[in-house]
């Protein structure tokens, strides 16, 4: 898509920020989705606002990350997906997650609507990122008490780095040809979340644990750090798939579409370490 102007929904998180950077380092024209503009760059954007299809006007593709205070996800962005259509959008890559499939529950249902809707279109279905240990709700755990909590088990999953998943939209947004297909990306290891308290352990030169508890132990946390029940009761149900091998395997998805090696978790909590001083 030579010359695309490219709109960045969630321009400001874990993957919007780092997608925008690439494109900009690109070349190509972005404008940043945001509840709260700050540059001439960002354009005013809440799903469950209306007056946010303003911020598809002049764009030839978006990149769309769901609302993450809730599981109803089809229902609070198609208002806002019809009008992108209608203002001319042709390419849509979604963040979705490798345990949704189409038509299932939360990005799953706007997974199905995009390929029954869409022109062009692109769903990313990443593994758990790696950045959860650094930047999200691990962080101040392991960095405080050394300690991390989940419900997997033994589970093991194919962590994955925010840079490999931004790296895979930027290229399915401005590829001269559409995916229209979905594509699963991992990392290049399974891992536990023991592992992963090992590696970090090992990094840091202290020692990491995990805390296994059971799925009601961990809706309570989540509850008790003000999500919302049925968005914790769903986050844990995760975790639950996880325990039960769900995402146990690998793929090449990042160096099929973006070219390039995924980044292994031992780079990543090496490149992390600071976050957690």
């Amino acid at each position: 898509m030579s010359g695309a102007k490219v709109l960045v929904t969630g321009g400001t998180g874990k993957t919007g920020r780092r997608v925008a950077s690439l494109l900009t380092a690109a070349g190509i024209d972005v404008a940043i989705g945001t509840r709260r503009p700050q540059t001439p760059k960002d354009r005013r954007f809440d799903w469950t606002e209306a007056s946010s299809a303003a911020a598809f006007d002049a764009m030839d593709a978006v990149y769309l990350v769901a609302p993450t205070d809730r599981t109803d996800h089809l229902a609070v962005m198609a208002p806002l997906l019809n009008e992108a259509l209608d203002r001319g959008v042709r390419r849509f890559v979604l963040l979705s997650s490798s345990l949704l499939p189409p038509g299932g529950p939360m990005m799953g249902e706007v997974h199905a609507w995009l390929a029954n809707n869409a022109p062009e279109w692109a769903v990313l279905r990443p593994s758990w990122f790696m950045q959860n240990f650094s930047e999200g709700p691990h962080a101040a755990t392991i960095r405080d008490g050394g300690i991390l909590y989940s419900a997997t088990g033994t589970g093991r999953v194919g962590f994955i780095d925010a840079d490999d998943i931004a790296a895979t939209a930027a290229m399915a947004l401005t590829a001269a040809l559409p995916l229209n297909s979905d594509i699963v990306l991992t990392g290049p290891d399974a891992l536990s979340y023991d592992d992963a308290a090992q590696i970090i352990s090992s990094v840091l030169g202290r020692q990491i644990r995990h805390a296994s508890l059971d799925p009601a132990a961990l809706i309570a946390r989540f509850v008790a750090q003000g999500l919302p029940a049925d968005y914790a009761t769903t986050l844990a149900g995760l975790d639950a798939d996880i325990a039960a091998g769900a995402e146990d395997y690998t793929t090449s998805g990042v160096e099929q579409v973006a070219g390039q090696r995924p980044t292994s978790f031992q780079t990543f909590a090496k490149r992390a370490r600071k976050s957690w001083a």
